[in-house]
């Protein structure tokens, strides 16, 4: 009994020794392993954090593409010419109204007619009077001519001889001033019917019968020869390069097509405001295009070689747009640059770059000016 109950207590102790043993087996292990996974970390992070003294940043080098400038405007359809219509006489109630909007006039139409139940009593009387004082200076006229006639013999006084001579003369100018009475007569009469100053389409109309029309109201405003144009704004920096006669390309809103245009004329000035230019495009007249419809569009100004960046390269603040170049030390240093049109590809640069930097295409943002980077090169836009 008592061997068996040694040999019992020797198993497990024996046991519980093994057990123990593996205990400080995997402790010590542990503690080994822990050594080395610390060391190595150590290691790790000596490496990082030389590495971390030069960032890898992506770069490339943009090289000069050949890009069409594309300059856009925004603006609305207007009227080449357009020429507003209003009473040029003393006005008066209109009676009646010949044309609609929309429709072609022909120079000297009658477009709306004034009454003119005074004016054509005046012209009358004016005619009748005219008349009467041509009477009147024939018959002094013939009474000189026969006293002038006779008065070699005596007969007559000299006096009386030039005051006949003076009757004759004011009979005549008296008939003059009835004859220019009657013809003002006449032109406020024909003044009356209102007619198209020139060929074109009727835009407005803006007058009914029985209205009264006074002089500096416009009744109907009228697109000399139908000529329709787009009025748009550009940015200032786009202007140097828009040209007269370059092509252009618009479009309007709620039709799924383009129109072909020109530039023919560009604004002088630049507003102090807005920075905005102005530039007028002329446009083949269409009944689609009317007069007063949003239109956005581009000018064509041209091909040249450009470089051309991503957005991500670019950036800006308070100074202006800018790109951080990579120097021969691997040093980046800010650029201004001008940008221009955007492509398919990026972003025209018009200024500040000539195509060989290397530019830092991403992460632009996280960086220094003056800080060394770790450069990869980027595959080189197209």
């Amino acid at each position: 009994m008592l061997t068996i109950e040694k040999s019992k207590f020797s198993r497990k102790s024996i046991v519980i020794g093994l057990v123990g043993a593996g205990l400080l087996g995997g402790i010590v292990g542990f503690t080994a392993l822990s050594g080395e996974s610390d060391a190595q970390a150590a290691d790790d992070g000596q490496t990082a954090e030389k590495a971390g003294a030069a960032p890898r940043v992506t770069v490339l080098v943009p090289g000069a593409s050949q890009v069409t400038a594309r300059i856009k405007v925004t603006g609305t359809i207007s009227a080449q010419y357009d020429m507003p219509v209003s009473v040029e006489g003393d006005g008066g109630r209109v009676a009646a109204v010949l044309v609609e909007a929309g429709d072609w006039v022909k120079k000297g139409q009658v477009m709306a007619r004034i009454n003119t139940d005074v004016l054509r009593p005046q012209v009358a009387q004016l005619a009748a009077a005219l008349d009467e004082a041509k009477a009147d200076a024939r018959l002094a006229v013939a009474e000189y001519e026969r006293v002038k006639a006779v008065s070699g013999s005596g007969a007559i006084s000299r006096e009386d001889v030039e005051r006949r001579a003076a009757s004759a003369e004011t009979a005549q100018a008296r008939a003059k001033v009835a004859a220019a009475q009657l013809e003002e007569a006449k032109a406020r009469l024909a003044r009356a019917e209102i007619r198209a100053p020139a060929d074109g389409r009727v835009l407005v109309r803006a007058v009914e019968v029985g209205q009264a029309a006074s002089p500096g109201v416009i009744l109907f405003r009228v697109a000399k020869d139908g000529l329709v144009e787009l009025r748009g704004e550009v940015a200032e920096q786009d202007m140097p390069s828009l040209k007269v006669g370059q092509k252009a390309t618009v479009r309007i809103t709620g039709v799924d097509r383009d129109f072909a245009g020109k530039v023919w004329l560009l604004g002088p000035t630049i507003d102090p405001e807005s920075r905005l230019g102005t530039v007028r495009v002329a446009l083949t007249s269409n009944p689609l295009l009317r007069p007063g419809a949003f239109a956005h569009g581009f000018v064509l100004a041209g091909e040249a070689k450009k470089p051309v960046l991503p957005h991500s390269a670019l950036q800006a603040d308070s100074k202006g747009a800018f790109v951080y170049v990579v120097g021969g030390d691997n040093k980046i240093a800010r650029r201004a640059v001008r940008l221009g049109t955007t492509t398919a590809k990026g972003v025209v640069i018009e200024e500040g770059l000539v195509g060989s930097e290397r530019v830092v295409a991403t992460a632009g943002a996280f960086l220094r000016e003056g800080e060394a980077i770790a450069p990869v090169m980027q595959q080189q836009a197209s």
